[in-house]
């Protein structure tokens, strides 16, 4: 699932009753903070810490790790990356792990090479998921008396040329080629799994190529409020609160599929360096821990993504959807054109979606290989950034907890 876990917000370590927590900004609802103190009163000290982005996220912890510090106010959050983050040790013994669906359990269960493995440890755990979807301007197709996009096959239409904003993830942008194709973003060998093999994706991410006004994945927003961009391809937890905000404008899964993102909290192995703070002693991960994930996955904290306060979707929803409250509109809010339920796909296209997996090196020289020849020909990447954020438990190949 290198890929497949696209972000990780890491669970600070503490030696007593607090807890200190670092999160992506806009990823967790505001009041699960005020609950969790009220309900475990004043022995509870908790410091949540947001950060503007992922790849604030990565250094902060990146550094500790190379440090070899803890200093009080380092931000402990991460992507899953080389000897960054530890096992979270009895999470096989709580409730809020029991509780989760098999379809989470199989996917963080992993060895010490990152392969999925029933014998495995426990890295991290969901907090919230979502996936890629198309957004687009339902005035501008409706004026052009245009089809409305269902599918990926729709991105290469003809009236859409120059049309359309994408991220600039390679995973992604091969990934939309390839199940445009009829084939799995995890394919392992191109020329033995898709008809044509790699001269048809090449021709046919070509042709993506010319259908695209911009691939950049920080800016491809910013591109589709302009009168030029009609359709933009990205990530829910982006493309939501844009919708939301805007008249005219829908929200589709394709119905082929679409790849699964989740953000979830691991525990820092920076937690284990001795620290000046508490005499050089080895610190361990806070006692709250464990009540932080129970927290977390209980059914009731849900409702902001089932009302759309917050971009995404309960894990509790992997299964398919909860039975909640209408989601709410809020006053002067117009009612999102979209075919997600709860934040989540519909449980028939849920069930084509999948989290992406690890690449083998034939599998990865191939994506280099195509990408590679978009670069060559004038295209703007800037994925290498989203490559190592966007990766999960395959990195865990190379972690040595």
């Amino acid at each position: 699932m290198e890929e497949g876990i696209r972000e990780v917000e890491v669970q600070d370590v503490c030696s007593d009753s607090s807890l200190r927590i670092v999160a992506l900004r806009g990823s967790l609802p505001p009041s699960w903070i005020k609950d969790f103190i009220q309900i475990h009163g004043r022995r509870l000290k908790l410091t949540p810490k947001f950060r503007g982005s992922l790849d604030s996220i990565f250094s902060d912890l990146s550094l500790t790790a190379r440090t070899g510090r803890l200093e009080p106010k380092s931000a402990m959050a991460a992507d899953i990356v080389s000897r960054l983050i530890e096992p979270i040790q009895g999470a096989e013994e709580h409730d809020w792990f029991q509780n989760l669906s098999s379809k989470w359990k199989v996917y963080l269960c992993r060895n010490d090479k990152g392969e999925i493995d029933d014998s495995g440890k426990i890295w991290a755990v969901p907090y919230r998921w979502g996936c890629m979807v198309i957004a687009y301007k339902k005035n501008k197709f409706r004026k052009h008396n245009l089809a409305p996009i269902k599918d990926w096959d729709d991105l290469w239409r003809g009236e859409l040329r120059g049309k359309v904003v994408m991220v600039d993830s390679p995973r992604e942008v091969v990934g939309a080629v390839l199940k445009s194709m009829g084939a799995s973003y995890n394919t392992k060998n191109i020329d033995l799994q898709v008809p044509g093999g790699m001269n048809a994706v090449t021709q046919r991410l070509a042709a993506l190529q010319r259908q695209v006004r911009l691939f950049d994945s920080a800016n491809y927003l910013k591109a589709f409020a302009t009168a030029d961009a009609w359709v933009a391809v990205g990530w829910s937890s982006d493309i939501l609160p844009i919708a939301r905000r805007q008249s005219g404008v829908s929200v589709i899964v394709p119905k082929s599929g679409s790849s699964l993102w989740a953000d979830l909290w691991a525990i820092p192995a920076a937690g284990r360096f001795p620290t000046e703070k508490v005499g050089g002693r080895v610190r361990g991960p806070s006692p709250m821990v464990h009540q932080w994930m129970e927290f977390c996955l209980q059914a009731a904290r849900a409702l902001p993504y089932q009302q759309g306060v917050v971009p995404g979707a309960s894990p509790l929803s992997l299964e398919g959807p909860l039975c909640m409250p209408p989601q709410r509109v809020g006053k002067g809010q117009p009612e999102l054109d979209t075919n997600l339920v709860g934040g989540a796909p519909p449980p028939e296209i849920l069930s084509n979606c999948e989290f992406l997996e690890p690449l083998s090196e034939e599998a990865s020289a191939e994506h280099r290989r195509l990408v590679g020849g978009m670069a060559a020909s004038g295209q703007r990447w800037i994925g290498e950034a989203q490559d190592y954020l966007s990766s999960f438990l395959a990195r865990l190949a190379r972690v040595a907890q």
